[in-house]
């Protein structure tokens, strides 16, 4: 195994010191219980619309946090769910008077943890979404229905820009909800990553393989098949996401080519410029694009398209400034 850490059991917090570092005008970052915070916290009267999950995924969640997105992420150690009192500590943090929104991938442990924590806070209205972006499987061994992938991204972008925008926590929470209904996601993976305190991958492909619709910890997906043309490959993915909402001739949407980690933007390119020639050819608008790694697994070579049914007020919020370490303009 080659990384560049130090040591495997403190690779989260020594990547959260380093991160402090370089983000200091935009982050506070507290190690006991691990929480980043935007540097303004708590926004007098605002929702605060807080996240987090297993590190690993970066810049999801804590390169979202700032102005116009979330205010706070709770980071668990690599792969594995955020503690009660990270998200309870994450709320208390940024409580300014209008109530918290926990934005929940759908795995087990998150779930589990962050209802959990809702119930520990006191004082605080706090509501929970849970995104179940996933079209690849109905189940794995992480999450008692679909799983949360890179829809989650486009929903804390949008959510975060309402709460900022001064709306309330019903507004925000009845705007996450429909952000969940409107976005399908599917993934794959040409190689595995590898868990830096398991030391080997956590899964094996021979060279010619690869894994369509596998989850961002590397899950087993639906099928393996041979490595195809990059136009195979984008189809592969294309077809059950247009299929599941399904997707049709004159709808709008937000199309997010994102890579697993590993695959560099050349080819990344090459996929999404297939993917907008394949939607075109069916009659699905294209108004607003997001291209690059910002829900990965680690170092794993492979990517996912996500597709969100846009309306007019989702493309105002998306639209809206957003000043964090990993996503910025209008600002």
């Amino acid at each position: 195994m080659k990384k560049i850490i130090n040591d495997p059991a403190t690779v989260v917090v020594d990547a959260l010191r380093g991160m402090a570092l370089a983000h200091a005008d935009l982050l506070d970052v507290q190690y006991d219980p691990a929480v980043v915070v935007r540097a303004d916290a708590p926004v007098p009267r605002k929702v605060a619309i807080v996240s987090g999950g297993g590190s690993g995924h970066e810049p999801l969640h804590g390169g979202f946090v700032g102005r116009g997105m979330l205010d706070a992420a709770c980071p668990g150690p690599v792969f594995t769910s955020p503690t009660p009192d990270q998200v309870a500590s994450a709320v208390a943090r940024t409580d300014g008077g209008g109530g918290a929104l926990l934005i929940v991938k759908n795995y087990t442990g998150d779930v589990l943890n962050f209802e959990t924590a809702a119930e520990l806070v006191e004082g605080v209205d706090v509501r929970t979404v849970v995104i179940d972006d996933d079209v690849a499987v109905k189940d794995s061994l992480y999450t008692a229905g679909r799983r949360g992938v890179g829809g989650t991204v486009l929903l804390e972008k949008i959510v975060g820009a309402a709460a900022e925008r001064g709306v309330d926590l019903d507004g925000c929470e009845a705007l996450a909800r429909r952000v969940v209904a409107g976005v399908r996601s599917m993934g794959l993976a040409l190689t595995p990553c590898t868990v830096p305190h398991a030391g080997e991958p956590s899964f094996t492909l021979g060279d010619d393989e690869m894994e369509l619709g596998i989850g961002i910890h590397g899950e087993p997906g639906r099928r393996r098949v041979p490595v195809g043309t990059a136009e195979e490959m984008v189809w592969a993915l294309l077809d059950p996401v247009l299929e599941d909402l399904p997707f049709g001739e004159g709808d709008r949407v937000l199309l997010f080519t994102n890579s697993m980690g590993g695959t560099p933007l050349i080819e990344l390119y090459v996929a999404h410029g297939i993917a907008e020639r394949l939607l075109a050819e069916r009659g699905v608008v294209v108004e607003r694009r997001l291209v690059g790694p910002y829900i990965t697994s680690l170092e794993m070579q492979g990517m996912s398209l996500t597709l969100l049914r846009l309306d007019d007020e989702m493309v105002e919020l998306w639209d809206a400034p957003v000043h964090t370490p990993a996503l910025r303009w209008g600002i």
